[in-house]
């Protein structure tokens, strides 16, 4: 068994306390999707565009848990949507950092993965234990151009998603593809703490707006009127959003806190011709959940958008928008 050791001691670490967040962090690498069974998330993500598709079958995996020893298998598929890149995990038992997002949220995406070569890890690693942060699980996966190892951190309790680095061998890495993803979006109960905590590890504050309601939005075809606040975090591509609905039900956020807890609710998809998106996905068998608008509709600065109910495979929603420059 292989017990991984840091390069870069702790002493150091006292240099590397926040200041702007590292140049790892312009870019997410792809995004680790975890999946009680993969088939179906798999077969119904193809239909929605999930292309260059390898199942790599059942792969081993080595490394800590939680600072102890830790190795397993799961089967392994990666994926582009749109410019970004997927990895879905159907972890087999065992007590993994993957089986106690499974056994607390259910399907859906676990970590932001960003490349580093072995040096920044080593480096973000010291950084982030000098600030209170461990290492939640560090494992290495076989590929066919050598091992790559993975680096988790444990911030989902307080950031509300993992933040994974891997270093790739040489060629190995998912290539992105044209620009499709616009954002990730979370469902969070309380933004002040979830911006404090990524601020005290280096991020930019999450500026927050409120949403007011609008007579044009739609819940399950019925009229919603529902307000709530939004924040963003823009220092990366794809952003993230913030979404902090108010505690009544009759919602999509509601629903998928209700379903999950928080974390990654849906991923931004932008498009040219709404109406056509949205009778495209209701061929495949996915209706509009929640709908509707901001701005002055047509206008520059305005937009329409539509929640799909794609949640059934992967616990994932796609927000189709159609915004208007």
């Amino acid at each position: 068994m292989k017990i991984f050791r840091l390069a870069v001691p702790l002493l150091l670490a006292a240099s590397l306390l926040p200041g702007a967040p590292p140049e790892i962090y312009q870019h997410i690498n792809h995004a680790v999707w975890l999946v009680r069974s993969l088939e179906g998330p798999l077969r119904g993500w193809k239909t929605l565009g999930l292309s260059d598709v390898s199942d790599f079958g059942k792969v081993r995996f080595q490394g800590e848990y939680r600072g102890q020893p830790v190795s397993g298998r799961a089967r392994m598929a990666w994926g582009h949507i749109g410019n970004l890149a997927v990895d879905m995990l159907q972890p087999e038992s065992g007590d993994t950092a993957f089986n106690a997002f499974l056994a607390s949220h259910g399907d859906g995406i676990f970590a932001m993965v960003y490349q580093a070569s072995r040096p920044e890890m080593d480096h973000e690693v010291a950084r982030l234990q000098a600030l209170g942060v461990p290492v939640l699980q560090r494992i290495e996966i076989a590929t066919r151009r050598g091992p790559a190892l993975f680096t988790f951190f444990d911030t989902e309790p307080k950031g509300k998603y993992v933040l994974g680095l891997v270093d790739w061998p040489a060629g190995a890495a998912p290539q992105t593809a044209p620009q499709t993803v616009s954002h990730f979006a979370f469902v969070i109960r309380q933004a002040r703490p979830v911006s404090d905590f990524w601020e005290q590890l280096g991020f930019p504050a999450m500026p927050v707006s409120h949403a007011t309601p609008r007579s044009d939005s739609r819940y399950h075809g019925q009229p919603l009127l529902l307000s709530f606040d939004v924040g963003w975090h823009r220092y990366g591509h794809p952003i993230f959003e913030w979404i902090i609905p108010p505690s009544e039900p009759n919602n999509c956020y509601a629903d998928f806190l209700k379903e999950h807890g928080e974390g990654v609710h849906h991923l931004g998809m932008s498009v040219e011709n709404l109406n056509e998106a949205i009778a495209h996905y209701k061929t495949l068998g996915y209706i509009p959940v929640q709908s509707g608008a901001w701005g002055d509709v047509g206008k520059p600065g305005s937009g329409q958008y539509s929640y799909m109910s794609t949640d059934s495979i992967g616990g994932v929603t796609v927000e189709l928008i159609r915004g208007y420059n």
